[in-house]
């Protein structure tokens, strides 16, 4: 009779602690915030503009149409190490949010031992030393109860910090796709000022030649060759300063690409003409920037994260109630018993209760944590914000880098056939004796400068276009349905899968 009194005194206090475990949550509920967004782009009515949503993720594909530059993304997804060590902190982050998860659950220990105990002469009645064996073994259970929703809102940050690890992956496969492409792009913008510096080594060497027969003919001084010695050799010079770039860039390509330069070449195959990009560009509308660009999900996600951290300080101004119990048995080989008696011995006890801590002593620094917690989160805001209004700056600074590369282009392509015609024109009237050769050396030199614009612009061309897919955050969808695992490459799983046994039903 008296213990089922004391269970129904106990009854209502338990029934009390779950009912608030369930329904409150202290702090602010997150909200997204509104951020100024323009209804259109500056140059929206450029005729190689539109406002269609981008459809093509793989847009080197269709921007290039390029083979080589395909095979290098491709190498370039399977293989590099940045993006490897991202998506391993995407897995540390679900893992992170399983941990946290699971502290909302009742923690369980299970403890028992065996040893040998005596009693001294004086303990027994029998007046002789007595020693026994004994064992014993216990369960109990701890819960503390989320009443003030101090575990949830560390599962919803855990939560909003996995989407931003995701959204930080993303931004990584984005800046990689660019980084790819865009030395690619400026390999093979060297790879054609070099043929263009072969051509004015060759044309520069002829008119060496004709300068030297005019000298030996006594129609002209020593100043006439000596004069086109000096711009052949300085032309030639240049060439150094192309061949060393080259280096760097594959280099810098090897790196990307996770291989070896040597393999790097192998890739590249004998050098080629920048590709010549689609003119039309898609670009959606400004509004869609703040699901498109990663860095903008990834600080929201992260402001987000933050907003839970505030609610969980404010938890710690309540009490933190917990339920728990234990049950012990024990037996000793001692007079008429065995050990194996464990269980229907008479040695064994229970407990059951409700308890609880408060830190009432540590208000101030709980709300200098709470301030703190909340201006954090305040910095998050205008971190966010600020990221928004960054990326429309970058989107329109690179569509204008764009469009203006490619009219200046065209006016190269005029300047250059210009000037080639003027270098065969004053040959042959230099020839003729119609002009020095001062004339000569001066389009001469024209033509080496507008040749090597001509191939540095058409490079600009197609390395801005690369900057405004980037911008516009095109290429990260590739990574759209695919599973936290699926994030690793299979030779990284297996090894993570011989070293340590518990990744079953994680790393498929």
């Amino acid at each position: 009779m008296n213990r089922s009194l004391q269970w129904i005194k106990t009854l209502p206090l338990l029934v009390l602690v779950m009912a608030l475990a369930a329904c409150t949550t202290l702090g602010p509920d997150y909200v997204e915030p509104e951020v100024e967004v323009e209804l259109d782009w500056l140059e929206s009515q450029d005729a190689t503009l539109s406002t269609n949503k981008p459809t093509d993720p793989e847009w080197w594909k269709t921007a290039f149409n390029d083979p080589t530059l395909n095979q290098l993304m491709e190498t370039a997804l399977s293989e590099n190490l940045t993006l490897r060590s991202a998506g391993l902190r995407v897995l540390q982050a679900q893992e992170n949010l399983r941990i946290t998860t699971g502290s909302q659950f009742p923690t369980q220990t299970l403890s028992g031992g065996i040893g040998r105990e005596g009693l001294a002469k004086n303990q027994t009645s029998a007046g002789v030393d007595r020693n026994f064996f004994s064992d014993e073994l216990g369960f109990g259970m701890v819960w503390e109860a989320d009443v003030w929703g101090r575990f949830r809102r560390l599962v919803e940050s855990a939560s909003a910090e996995l989407d931003a690890s995701v959204a930080s992956y993303d931004g990584v496969l984005l800046t990689l796709l660019a980084q790819v492409s865009q030395t690619y792009l400026n390999i093979r913008t060297l790879e054609e000022r070099e043929r263009y510096l072969q051509d004015n080594i060759e044309v520069q060497q002829q008119s060496l030649v004709i300068a030297e027969d005019r000298y030996q003919g006594g129609l002209v001084t020593e100043l006439d060759p000596d004069q086109a010695r000096s711009l052949l050799y300085n032309t030639q010079a240049s060439l150094g300063d192309l061949q060393i770039s080259m280096v760097q860039l594959r280099n810098n390509l090897s790196l990307l690409l996770g291989q070896p330069p040597g393999e790097v070449i192998n890739l590249l195959g004998t050098p080629s003409d920048v590709p010549d990009p689609s003119v039309a560009v898609a670009l959606g509308m400004p509004q869609d920037l703040i699901r498109r660009r990663p860095d903008i999900r990834q600080a929201e996600r992260q402001l987000a994260a933050q907003s839970a951290q505030v609610g969980f300080a404010i938890t710690d101004l309540y009490p933190a109630f917990s339920l728990g119990g234990s049950i012990e048995f024990a037996s000793t080989d001692g007079d008429d018993n065995d050990l194996s008696d464990i269980f229907t011995s008479n040695a064994r006890s229970w407990n059951y209760g409700v308890g609880f801590t408060w830190n009432i002593w540590n208000y101030g620094r709980i709300k200098g944590n709470i301030r703190l917690q909340d201006a954090l989160f305040q910095q998050l805001m205008v971190d966010y914000q600020n990221t928004v209004l960054n990326a429309q700056a970058e989107i329109e600074s690179a569509i204008i880098a764009y469009l203006v590369s490619q009219q200046q282009l065209g006016w190269y392509v005029k300047a250059a056939r210009a000037a080639k015609n003027t270098v065969v024109i004053s040959k042959v009237q230099y020839d003729d004796g119609l002009v020095d050769f001062n004339t000569v050396v001066t389009n001469l030199q024209v033509l080496r400068e507008q040749q090597d614009l001509l191939a540095s612009t058409r490079g600009a061309v197609a390395i801005n276009l690369v900057d405004v897919y980037r911008a516009l955050g095109g290429g990260w969808q590739i990574r759209e349905g695919k599973t936290v695992d699926q994030l690793i490459p299979e030779p990284t799983k297996t090894l993570m899968r011989e070293r340590t046994k518990y990744w079953d039903g994680v790393l498929e």
